[in-house]
């Protein structure tokens, strides 16, 4: 790979350009517009909808939803402030967690009820 690469940097430019000349400055940034927008596309673009998403899912939070924290613990609200909210993970235990800490709400509780009532 890298005789390939000294062999075309040694290479002589075309007839008609000036030696020492690198060509349209223009085309020497081609490559990195095209490297930044493959980057906005795959990276930077689906990561800011992710970001608003959650900080939605956040601002709708309200007593009485299941939700999951970031350490993975499942829990209900029972209580909210500003930037708090009080979680019960079991009868008479409730925990308080900063409302960033959650990271979405529990659907499996809801999909297990739909299921128990076709079921039935």
């Amino acid at each position: 790979m890298t005789d390939l690469l000294l062999s075309l940097a040694q290479q002589t430019p075309p007839a008609g350009a000036a030696p020492g000349s690198g060509g349209n400055p223009l085309m020497q940034l081609v490559p990195f517009l095209l490297i930044f927008v493959v980057f906005y596309f795959l990276i930077i673009r689906p990561q800011s909808r992710k970001a608003k998403d959650l900080q939605r899912m956040l601002g709708d939070l309200k007593k009485g939803d299941d939700v999951v924290t970031t350490g993975g613990l499942l829990g209900r609200i029972t209580g909210m402030k500003d930037d708090e909210v009080t979680l019960q993970v079991q009868e008479g235990v409730r925990l308080r967690f900063a409302r960033s800490a959650i990271t979405g709400k529990q659907r499996v509780a809801a999909e297990t009820a739909k299921a128990d009532v076709k079921a039935s």
